[in-house]
C-alpha cells in the first residue's frame, strides 16, 4: 500500500513508559509529506488496555499485525525505539516480508543475559511494591534523557517525568517482563536485506553505541549514527536529528525499490 502520491506507510512504536505520543513531532512530519502514519498505544500504555495475555513481545507484534491488518496495509516501514525496537524485531521474526525499511532507535538485538533478566526481576518486584514501588518507579525518569537535555531541555524532562509517573505499574511490570523474555534477534536481522539504520544517543545511559555493533552489522544494509546531545530517547531530545534520519532512510528505500524494480 502506498499513498495517491506514492508515499509508503510508517510504523512509530513508541519506548517503555511512554505512549505514541512521543512521536508526535515525527508523525506531523511524515503526514506533511504524505505518509500514512501508523504509531499505535502499545499494550497497557495510552490508550489501549493490558489485557490478560502473558508477557510477551510476540504479543505487541501480533497487535500490531492486526492493526496493519485492519487498516489494509500489507507492508510498512518499522520505526522502534527502546522497547518499540524490541517489538520492531519481534514483528520481523512472526510477520516476515512485512518490512519496507527498518529504524532501530535505542535499542539492542542480543537478548537479556542471565544477570539481566534477575536484575530487570528484581525492578519488576520493586516497581510492583506499593510502598517502594512509586519512588522507584520516578526514579528511571533521570536515566530515559541525557546530559544535555538534563543542562538544556527542562521541558523534555519534565514531560517524560510526568509520562513515567503516568504509566501503570502493571503495565511497566507486563513489558519489562516481555523484554526480559524476549530472545536473541541477531538471526532475523541477518535475513531482513532491507535499508536499515541503528540510531543511538551518544548521552544514552542504558544503550551504548558499543551495544549497538552487533546490531548494525547483522542487518546487511544496516547503518549507524550516533546523535550527539541525546540520551535515551532521540525523538523528544533531538527531534530534528531523528526525523533527518527518518528522511535518509525512505530516500534509501526509494532508490533500493528502484534497484530492485527499474521499471
Amino acid at each position: 500500500m502506498t499513498t495517491a502520491n506514492g508515499r509508503v506507510p510508517v510504523v512509530l512504536l513508541h519506548a517503555l513508559s511512554l505512549d505514541s505520543s512521543m512521536w508526535d513531532a515525527q508523525r506531523e512530519a511524515l503526514e506533511r509529506r504524505g505518509h500514512v502514519v501508523v504509531a499505535p498505544d502499545q499494550r497497557g500504555f495510552g490508550a489501549t488496555a493490558l489485557g490478560d495475555e502473558p508477557p510477551s513481545l510476540d504479543t505487541v507484534a501480533d497487535d500490531l499485525a492486526r492493526e496493519l491488518d485492519g487498516r489494509g496495509i500489507e507492508r510498512a516501514v518499522l520505526v522502534g525505539v527502546s522497547m518499540g525496537g524490541y517489538a520492531a524485531m519481534a514483528f520481523l521474526r512472526r510477520h516476515p516480508g512485512r518490512a519496507l525499511a527498518l529504524a532501530l532507535v535505542s535499542t539492542r538485538a542480543d537478548a537479556d543475559d542471565e544477570a539481566a533478566r534477575t536484575a530487570r526481576e528484581g525492578f519488576v518486584a520493586l516497581m510492583e511494591d506499593p510502598v517502594k514501588g512509586p519512588a522507584v518507579i520516578e526514579s528511571t525518569a533521570p536515566r530515559l534523557v541525557g546530559a544535555t537535555t538534563h543542562a538544556e531541555r527542562p521541558q523534555v524532562l519534565a514531560r517524560v517525568r510526568t509520562a513515567v509517573a503516568g504509566a501503570s505499574p502493571a503495565s511497566l511490570a507486563w513489558a519489562q517482563r516481555a523484554i526480559a523474555a524476549r530472545g536473541d534477534a541477531l538471526d532475523v536481522l541477518k535475513a531482513t536485506d532491507i535499508p536499515a539504520v541503528v540510531i543511538v544517543g551518544e548521552e544514552d545511559e542504558l544503550v551504548s553505541e558499543a551495544d549497538t555493533r552487533a546490531t548494525v552489522e547483522a542487518l546487511p544494509r544496516g547503518r549507524l549514527v550516533v546523535v550527539p546531545g541525546s540520551g535515551h530517547l532521540p525523538p523528544l531530545e533531538t527531534p530534528e536529528a531523528i526525523q533527518s534520519e527518518l528522511d535518509a532512510l525512505l530516500a534509501e528505500l526509494d532508490a533500493f525499490t528502484t534497484e530492485v524494480d527499474p521499471r
